[in-house]
């Protein structure tokens, strides 16, 4: 008998399908949770548009899945050439 194949059917709020947007990332974490804050730095200000808290152990997967989309997106549209890090504004508090 064949395996039958799960769905999973994800819901969107209007907020959530406009997207935020992030040009800065502070990382954080405790033994059990790392928390990703997704900023729009402006100077003099910035504003957290996102935070997510996730196990360890699904982090690793976030990070193999946003590696392995990296791959297929240089494969098809050529390399990225990394970004120079901002010129230091003061710490983001």
């Amino acid at each position: 008998m064949a395996e039958a194949k799960k769905t999973l059917n994800i819901k969107m709020n209007d907020d959530e399908l406009k997207g935020s947007y992030s040009n800065l990332l502070r990382v954080t974490h405790t033994r059990e949770e790392f928390i990703l804050d997704f900023i729009n730095a402006v100077p003099p200000q910035a504003i957290v548009t996102a935070r997510i808290v996730t196990s360890p152990g699904h982090l690793k997967r976030i990070v193999r899945a946003l590696a392995e989309n990296l791959e297929r997106y240089e494969k098809a549209h050529g390399t990225i050439v990394e970004a120079a890090p901002p010129a230091d504004e003061g710490e983001v508090n």
